[in-house]
């Protein structure tokens, strides 16, 4: 018989039955399968993470984060860690703290500072939490007709705009993106009104196409810009203005307040995205090879989100 790997597992008293193929034939596989059945009961047994008691856990959050891709990159495997089952609800981050205000989600994560930190002092949410952050830039066409890119601040960008009066288009939906629109251009004195500024009431996405197709300008998250770049005419024309920060926050909605929301989910997704390997993930996450977002957990922050 030749050798092989069961060799030394055949009884020796059918050793000599050479004639009768057959038979042997038939036994090896049912040795072998003796064999492994007797090994795996021999193996640990895997121990299987609990299963939520409650597993639908709901999340509303930023179209700027949902557009970026880093949600359908890092969520299946807080799912699979976890059992937890997140559904995914991408509007402006004004709607998105609404439907917290209103206890129709668990947990939001939004970047708008000064309306997050209301939240969670009206006591509709629990406590914010550092979560990563990124910055804003303004786009715009290749030609850039009014001159933008000789700007050194966004103030001074957005003043060049408004005196050119080239097509700006504005997120116009109350959006964290927005809000922070409206505190540049009253930064910067002006109040935009006229042809030329379009409120879209669009996601971070569909302005960007909006702005590519009518030559014109408009703010937008780098993260979304680097998911979309690629798809738009568009052109950075500033970048680096340190009032462009753009932090963003994770906060369960209050259990107290909301009584049938998820909160054991929430906080549990909360943990998992501050927690090493969470931001380990956030700061992997690429496109073309740059980084969409800086994990910032732990950071001590100011009000306005930059680090103390």
């Amino acid at each position: 018989m030749e050798n092989s790997i069961f060799s030394d597992y055949i009884p020796k008293t059918l050793t000599y039955i050479t004639h009768q193929r057959t038979f042997i034939v038939k036994l090896i596989p049912t040795l072998v399968t003796t064999l492994l059945l007797s090994a795996a009961t021999l193996l640990p047994a895997q121990a299987e993470s609990p299963k939520p008691e409650n597993p639908v856990l709901r999340m509303a959050t930023t179209t700027s984060t949902d557009n970026s891709g880093l949600l359908k990159e890092i969520l299946p495997i807080f799912q699979e860690k976890t059992g937890y089952e997140v559904q995914v609800i991408a509007v402006g981050t004004g709607k998105a703290l609404k439907m917290g205000r209103d206890g129709d989600v668990d947990v939001v994560l939004v970047h708008a500072r000064s309306a997050e930190d209301a939240f969670v002092e009206a006591g509709h949410g629990d406590k914010r939490y550092d979560m990563m952050y990124n910055d804003f830039i303004l786009v715009g066409p290749e030609n850039d007709p009014a001159g933008v890119k000789e700007s050194k601040t966004a103030s001074a960008a957005l003043k060049k705009i408004s005196l050119a009066k080239s097509t700006f288009v504005s997120r116009g939906d109350d959006s964290g993106t927005h809000k922070k629109e409206k505190k540049l251009w009253e930064a910067a004195g002006i109040k935009p009104e006229g042809a030329w500024y379009r409120e879209a009431g669009q996601g971070m996405g569909k302005v960007l196409q909006m702005a590519g197709e009518l030559d014109a300008y408009t703010m937008t998250d780098r993260g979304t810009w680097l998911a979309y770049m690629s798809k738009s005419p568009s052109q950075v024309v500033l970048e680096g203005d340190e009032t462009l920060f753009n932090p963003y926050g994770i906060i369960a909605v209050s259990a107290e307040k909301y009584p049938d929301t998820n909160q054991a989910g929430a906080q549990a997704l909360i943990d998992w995205v501050i927690s090493e390997e969470g931001q380990q993930l956030i700061g992997d996450f690429k496109i073309n090879g740059k980084q969409l977002f800086i994990p910032n957990a732990g950071e001590e922050e100011d009000s306005e989100g930059k680090a103390a």
